[in-house]
């Protein structure tokens, strides 16, 4: 998926769009994206001015932002025009090294099911092959 394909599946805007391309992709199953991390980024300005990191929260959203292209893409009659898919939860997140300008984000998404109207997700980004954050995500859509 190009950017064209994910900005017409994901509501997000800049600055908060997290994902610049989808490299894999498995029909309900997983998605492996990539978000490239700028200077440019608007966190930056804060965290922290004399050492940019992005902050782990931007991470998760990045993570979850992944399982909407993964839920979408697999069931548009699910998350369609007339729903919105919400971020519901997170457990088990870690952070195990910053990330920082320059790096290439690649975050892999893996489906766990679906229960009562809550998706179920496991989540892992890298940077150079190298674990950065872990996290168990769920996500919900409802009509608007």
């Amino acid at each position: 998926m190009d950017i064209h394909k994910v900005l017409s599946l994901l509501p997000h805007r800049y600055p908060f769009l997290m994902i610049d391309r989808v490299l894999e992709f498995e029909h309900d199953k997983r998605v492996l994206a990539i978000k490239n991390v700028t200077y440019n980024e608007p966190f930056f300005n804060g965290h922290f001015p004399v050492r940019p990191v992005m902050p782990g929260v931007m991470v998760v959203e990045a993570l979850a932002q992944a399982t909407g292209l993964l839920a979408m893409e697999s069931h548009p009659d699910l998350v369609g025009e007339d729903a919105l898919y919400y971020f519901v939860g997170i457990d088990k997140a870690r952070f195990k090294r910053p990330v920082e300008p320059g790096d290439q984000l690649h975050l892999e998404v893996t489906m766990n099911g679906v229960k009562r109207g809550i998706w179920m997700f496991s989540g892992k980004a890298t940077v150079d092959g190298k674990t950065v954050a872990t996290a168990e995500l769920m996500c919900t859509s409802r009509e608007f």
